[in-house]
């Protein structure tokens, strides 16, 4: 090889490389962070929003399992983010069953003069059974802006978080202004099914 073309080589590398590195950040940029929100991440059973999942706990009983998430959900009653409302509905030994409804504050900004949140009603089921628990959070509201005059207003997740209202009209993108009830529960809800999976499993 000559040494010019040796040199137009030399020269040419960093070109492919500076190409290669901006089609990466193209390719990040492009990237959807609400994907993981966008159609089919809000389930409706018979017409109710409803999350539901199996946790496993291999070689643990009905009974033992029970015990464990009953005293999380009862834990959780108390937690630094619920209202006073929350309380333990049902806890059925013999049946391996505990209900709970909560009321807590979900915080979509928190800055110096400027608090968004709402209110986040939801019930959660947990059915035990011998090796595993499936568990439930259905019965969701939203009380918004309550201190506003007229006392704010009470959202269904029904009317508000699904498919139809929680995007847009494409389902490419988070609604303007029920995206972020959407994002935030979801987010809670997987936070809580991971808190209780550690809670029979630890």
């Amino acid at each position: 090889m000559t040494k010019k073309a040796i040199l137009a080589l030399l020269l040419f590398l960093p070109l492919a490389a500076m190409a290669q590195n901006s089609w990466e950040q193209t390719e990040q940029k492009a990237a959807n962070p609400d994907a993981k929100y966008l159609a089919g991440a809000v389930k409706e059973v018979n017409g109710e929003v409803q999350f539901n999942t199996t946790i496993e706990a291999p070689g643990k009983s009905a009974s033992e399992i029970y015990g464990r998430l009953n005293d999380f959900m009862t834990a959780l009653t108390k937690s630094e983010e619920q209202t006073e409302q929350s309380r333990m509905a049902m806890g059925d030994e013999n049946e391996h069953v505990a209900v709970g409804k909560y009321q807590e504050w979900l915080v979509f900004k928190r800055k110096p003069l400027v608090l968004d949140q709402t209110k986040f009603l939801y019930q959660i089921i947990a059915r035990c059974a011998d090796g595993k628990a499936d568990v439930t959070i259905n019965r969701i509201s939203y009380i918004y802006e309550e201190d506003r005059d007229g006392g704010g207003s009470t959202y269904r997740a029904e009317e508000w978080i699904t498919d139809k209202y929680g995007l847009n009209k494409k389902q490419t993108k988070l609604s303007r202004v029920s995206g972020k009830f959407r994002k935030k529960t979801i987010d809670r809800v997987e936070y809580l099914f991971k808190k209780m999976g550690e809670a029979i499993n630890k």
